[in-house]
C-alpha cells in the first residue's frame, strides 16, 4: 500500500509552483491539505484525514521542495542580454482580406531599416501590429481603410535573449510574468520567438520592469 506521505509528495510535485510557494511559506498548509484530500483518498483507496496530509507535508525532506525551481534559477543566470527599445506604437486591427496587403506595403518601406522595431501577431479575429513610433504616419496612411480597434503610444519593448533550453524547460514564461505581476507591472503585449521573449510596457513601468527582470538573474 502506498504511504500517505508518498502520495502527498507526488501530488505536490505534479504542480511544481505549489512546491515553490510552499518553500517560500506562501501557502496555508491546512488549506492545501483540504484541497489535496479527495485525490489522496482516491489514490490511497480509503478516506484520509486532512491532519495526516498536513503531517505528510510538514515532514517532507528538507530541500525536496526546492528542486522544481532550481533548474529555472540556473536557467535565468545564463541570460546574457536584456535590451530595451523605446518609442513603440501598438495597433490592433480587425482582420480583413486586405490587411495582409497593408502589412506588405509597410514592410516594403521599412524592411531594410535594421533599427526599426516591427512585430505582427495575427489572431482569429484581430491582428496586433507593433512598430517604431517614428513610422506612425506611414501606418496611419497605409491602414486608413482598415477597422482599427485600438492604438496605444509611448510604449517600450524589453527583450530577453533566452538560452536554447527554454523550448524544453517548462515554467520559463511563468517565472518572467510572475516577477512582473508581483511588482505591480502592467504588461501591454507579449511577443516571442524561439529564443527571444519580449514584453511591451508603458513609460510609467519601464524602469521598474527592467529592474524586476534583471533580478531574475539573481534568484
Amino acid at each position: 500500500m502506498i504511504k500517505i506521505s508518498a502520495i502527498t509528495a507526488q501530488l505536490i510535485h505534479q504542480s511544481p509552483f505549489i512546491a515553490e510557494a510552499l518553500e517560500d511559506g506562501l501557502i496555508n498548509v491546512a488549506a492545501l491539505a483540504r484541497k489535496l484530500q479527495p485525490e489522496v483518498s482516491k489514490v490511497a483507496g480509503k478516506p484520509v484525514q486532512t491532519g495526516a496530509i498536513v503531517m505528510a507535508i510538514q515532514r517532507m525532506p528538507p530541500g525536496s521542495l526546492h528542486q522544481p525551481g532550481q533548474s529555472l534559477r540556473s536557467f535565468f543566470r545564463k541570460v546574457q542580454d536584456i535590451s530595451v527599445r523605446s518609442g513603440i506604437l501598438d495597433y490592433t486591427f480587425r482582420n480583413s482580406g486586405s490587411l495582409a496587403e497593408c502589412q506588405a506595403r509597410l514592410l516594403a518601406q521599412i524592411g531594410q531599416k535594421l533599427k526599426v522595431y516591427y512585430s505582427v501577431s495575427r489572431g482569429i479575429e484581430e491582428t496586433t501590429l507593433l512598430v517604431s513610433q517614428a513610422y506612425e504616419q506611414e501606418v496611419d496612411d497605409l491602414f486608413a481603410k482598415e477597422k482599427r480597434l485600438a492604438k496605444e503610444k509611448n510604449l517600450n519593448a524589453i527583450s530577453l535573449m533566452l538560452p536554447d533550453e527554454n523550448r524544453v524547460l517548462f515554467g520559463v514564461y511563468y517565472f518572467i510574468l510572475r516577477q512582473l505581476a508581483w511588482n505591480g507591472i502592467n504588461v501591454v503585449e507579449v511577443v516571442s520567438t524561439s529564443n527571444e521573449f519580449t514584453i511591451i510596457v508603458g513609460n510609467e513601468d519601464i524602469d521598474r520592469a527592467f529592474s524586476a527582470l534583471l533580478r531574475l538573474k539573481q534568484v
